[in-house]
């Protein structure tokens, strides 16, 4: 993601990893939030029928995985994808489900930015202008001072 961001790349994402910081870098209005936060997705994980409550809270959910399980992706083959539809159904570790209609809002918040080309193209530029904290060239020279502890050459 950092990667993309210095590339001018808009992100969706959840408050994890590399995301936090890119959202302080670059400024939540040209971050696309979704999702639960840390905490929470532990509490959640604390309920054994997390997924089933999930998928029977939201009918769009429901239909996407019903779609998935009809062979609708899949060429017709109802079990292509029978251990992924399973697993959300049962488990959902990464608590795709519980995120689902978080992420579908957050889509289309990127919709609506998307088709405000003039907010889109300030929103990359802004996301490459603020993302120089990933470039290689930083990383390196803080590995150098702080890790490895030595000094340009020139």
């Amino acid at each position: 993601n950092m990667k993309f961001s210095l590339n001018g790349a808009l992100t969706i994402g959840t408050l994890d990893g590399a995301n936090v910081e890119i959202r302080e870098l670059v400024g939540p209005e040209n971050f696309f939030l979704f999702g639960m936060t840390a905490d929470e997705v532990v509490e959640r994980r604390r309920h054994p029928d997390h997924a089933s409550s999930a998928i029977a809270a939201s009918p769009r959910l429901t239909g996407a995985i019903d779609a998935i399980e009809s062979g609708t992706f899949s060429d017709g083959d109802h079990g292509m994808y029978r251990m992924i539809t399973q697993d959300l159904r049962a488990h959902d570790y990464f608590t795709v489900c519980a995120d689902f209609d978080s992420y579908w809002e957050a889509q289309r918040r990127v919709d609506q930015a998307w088709f405000d080309r003039d907010n889109w193209t300030r929103m990359a530029a802004l996301n490459t202008a603020r993302s120089g904290w990933f470039s290689s060239d930083r990383t390196i020279k803080g590995y150098m001072q702080d890790v490895w502890q030595i000094t340009p050459m020139i």
